[in-house]
């Protein structure tokens, strides 16, 4: 019999990675069927803050009916010339009726010339086309009010794609906390600073504010974009969050208190030595090394500054050895400065006989000589 030690143990969970591999799903095929429902995760074991996928999850999907083929179908997704082909519509119409709101979009990207390219689900759009409700805004007239909506500007796939990205995030989260901090995610930040006043607690929603979906290195156009497009725009839908927000809070302090940060002193109070500046607040030693307690005087600290003479027009050797000793004390530092500064600091040129004779006088201004 074998000994059971040496058998390989199956891990309970699999990394999101090898979950799609298994699956027969692309990586970003799988990250939409989780947001769906289709997909169960569970926290990761490791307590990194990701999620994994149970081996049993895994085994159920692969023993549904018409495996992998079913699964791939259900997160199919189409772009605008794809869809309208797929409905039998022209573009222009697909394009109207998404951006009335009545198409959601599921997914977007950013192509290069920066524009959003936004993306359905296959299924969602082959429902749309056989309902029968909807064949009035399949063909024919558009009708008045819809017409007048989209010449006001009216544009909804934005918003409609942020109110489904934030049911997915909310079926990932169990934590009050972080569900605050979803909300927080579709927020500016200055509209979460005015409900959240804390500063703890905007630290904490911060930190476990969920990421913008991932469009180009940090930083770039591509990042400012996507996150321009998951940012609340209308007045109506910065309120609705607001008041969310602001409820989630409440939920949230009732459940636990935000940690507080811990408190750091400043850096110069860090390197200073224990005892610095005691020696300041004692007075002389005594005969025997005894040291008497002074009491502290308001005055203005003189700093030791060596200050240097001017120039001395006697001569750098004379104006060296006329020069003072710089006295650490205040009055001696008092008496120097104000023989320095009654020294005169400029000496007029010695006379030099190249002047002309004076126009209007007979006599020359050129010294006599002997």
């Amino acid at each position: 019999m074998p000994d059971s030690t040496l058998v390989p143990t199956v891990p309970a969970t699999c990394s999101p990675s090898r979950a799609a591999r298994e699956l027969g799903l692309r990586r970003a095929e799988f990250d939409l069927a989780v947001h769906l429902g289709l997909i169960r995760t569970v926290p990761d074991e490791g307590g990194g803050g990701g999620r994994g996928v149970e081996r049993a999850e895994i085994d159920r999907l692969r023993a549904q009916y018409g495996f992998p083929s079913t699964l791939r179908e259900r997160v199919r997704v189409v772009g605008t010339a794809e869809g309208a082909a797929l409905m039998r519509i022209p573009a222009g119409r697909f394009t109207r009726l998404a951006r009335l709101g009545l198409l959601v979009p599921v997914r977007f990207y950013l192509n290069r010339y920066r524009a959003v390219v936004w993306l359905y689900l296959a299924e969602e759009l082959e429902q749309f086309a056989t309902g029968a409700e909807n064949a009035r805004l399949l063909k024919g007239r558009t009708p008045e009010t819809l017409r007048g909506q989209l010449a006001t500007g009216a544009d909804l796939r934005a918003r409609n794609w942020r109110g489904r990205h934030f049911g997915f995030l909310l079926r990932q989260v169990g934590d009050p906390w972080a569900r605050a901090a979803a909300v927080a995610a579709f927020l500016a930040p200055t509209e979460v600073a005015d409900v959240v006043r804390a500063p703890q607690e905007r630290a904490l929603l911060e930190r476990l504010r969920p990421a913008p979906p991932a469009h180009g290195a940090p930083g770039s156009s591509f990042a400012h974009l996507a996150e321009h497009l998951m940012t609340a725009q209308d007045a109506d839908e910065v309120g609705w969050l607001r008041s969310d927000l602001a409820r989630a809070m409440r939920e949230a302090r009732t459940h636990s208190p935000a940690p507080r940060p811990p408190v750091r002193l400043p850096e110069a109070a860090e390197h200073t030595p224990a005892g610095y500046g005691e020696a300041e607040r004692r007075g002389p030693a005594g005969p025997r090394g005894a040291t008497e307690s002074r009491p502290a005087r308001h005055h203005r600290t003189v700093a030791h500054t060596v200050v240097t003479a001017p120039p001395d027009p006697t001569g750098p050797r004379q104006a060296q050895e006329a020069r003072p000793e710089v006295h650490r004390s205040t009055r001696g530092l008092r008496a120097w400065l104000f023989r320095a500064n009654s020294r005169p600091t400029e000496v007029a040129p010695r006379y030099r006989a190249r002047n002309r004779p004076s126009c209007t006088t007979e006599t020359s201004s050129r010294p006599r000589t002997s």
